[in-house]
């Protein structure tokens, strides 16, 4: 099984959920692929440069894996970089897309791989556009193309099982929970370490798909949120336990700020999945201010989650990655160990 981004009958992306890793036999894939799919996805060919079918394309859409389906890059990521094969600056979502070193030829690269198939698509390099800075250069036969209106044909079974698994109980799986408090990078580094959660991953929530990229949400005009979407086991750890956190882990008291970042992208927000989710935040919120923990009225709002859309590759584990930057030692860091120090029994 491998944790990837799907699309559900609603056209909507959704994940991570588990999805089946898709392992044939040789002569199974020939009979699946045509030749030229083959010889780049199972055998690591590339096509001549300028020639691809997809090279050109300007539609919006979703460009999915030839070989399982599984979706990989958005046209909002596309750009022309002028080498002559399909490019772009971000995938789709950072699970969906594996990374391996590779010194064929003589040359020391990075090759970019289907996460469900292991396909061969081609490599990054890093002379891409901002944000990310990086060119996800790939073959036009390694990929196929839904426009934009026709995403539901791309929904997968395997989001409703992930669906299910989002609020699930304790004892039935997963279940996830959305958090906004100032920069991702700092409640990232906070929730990672706490027993009973599998994964944080950074993201936007709030507003629309058109703008769910770090360029345009740092506008502070899109109606997104950094948010990090946490994945969590019910029986080690609950929701209720993870808000604690949630309002130890920023100042839930400063209106769209935390300390110098400012912008409404920075502010401190529940986005709630079910009724449940929401009655546990009304009810932790009236606590901790009949309690008057805080000095100021707390000024997290509750927004319903309408969707999730995960940040630039590069942005995820920002601070485990980049434990030497300026930012994350004066600011990820110390937030990260007054959640250790305070909620020691939730540590790993």
């Amino acid at each position: 099984m491998v944790r990837v981004h799907i699309f559900n009958g609603e056209g909507k992306l959704v994940g991570p959920v588990e999805s089946p890793r898709v392992e044939l036999t040789d002569q199974e894939w020939k009979k699946r692929l045509n030749p030229e799919q083959y010889t780049i996805l199972r055998s690591k060919g590339t096509e001549r440069p300028f020639c691809g079918t997809l090279l050109d394309n300007k539609q919006e859409g979703v460009y999915c894996c030839a070989g399982c389906g599984l979706p990989l890059f958005s046209s909002n990521g596309k750009f022309n970089s002028g080498t002559g094969w399909p490019s772009f600056f971000q995938s789709i979502a950072p699970d969906n897309v594996a990374m391996h070193a590779d010194e064929t030829h003589g040359m020391v690269r990075v090759e970019i791989l289907c996460a469900r198939c292991d396909g061969h698509l081609g490599h990054v390099f890093e002379d891409g556009p901002r944000p990310t800075g990086l060119r996800f250069c790939l073959n036009s036969e390694s990929l196929t193309f839904t426009p934009a209106d026709n995403l539901a044909s791309l929904a997968d079974p395997a989001a409703a099982a992930g669906k299910a698994s989002a609020a699930a109980p304790a004892g039935q799986g997963t279940a996830t929970a959305v958090f906004a408090g100032g920069c991702f990078w700092c409640t990232e580094a906070a929730f990672e370490q706490l027993e009973g959660v599998t994964d944080v991953q950074s993201g936007y929530a709030g507003g629309a798909a058109a703008t769910a990229n770090y360029r345009r949400v740092c506008d502070g005009d899109t109606g997104h949120a950094e948010v990090i979407r946490i994945t969590y086991d019910p029986e080690k750890i609950s929701y209720d336990q993870l808000l604690d956190v949630f309002f130890d882990a920023h100042d839930p008291t400063h209106l769209n700020r935390q300390g110098n970042d400012v912008g409404t992208q920075y502010r401190s927000a529940i986005f709630y999945q079910t009724a449940a989710e929401k009655k546990a935040a009304d009810k932790k919120i009236l606590r901790l201010t009949e309690t008057r923990v805080f000095s100021e009225p707390i000024v997290t709002t509750l927004e319903p989650l309408e969707e999730f859309f995960p940040a630039e590759d590069y942005h995820q584990d920002y601070a485990r990655n980049n434990p030497d930057q300026p930012y994350i030692q004066h600011h990820a860091m110390p937030r990260a160990c007054q959640i250790r120090e305070k909620h020691s029994k939730l540590i790993r």
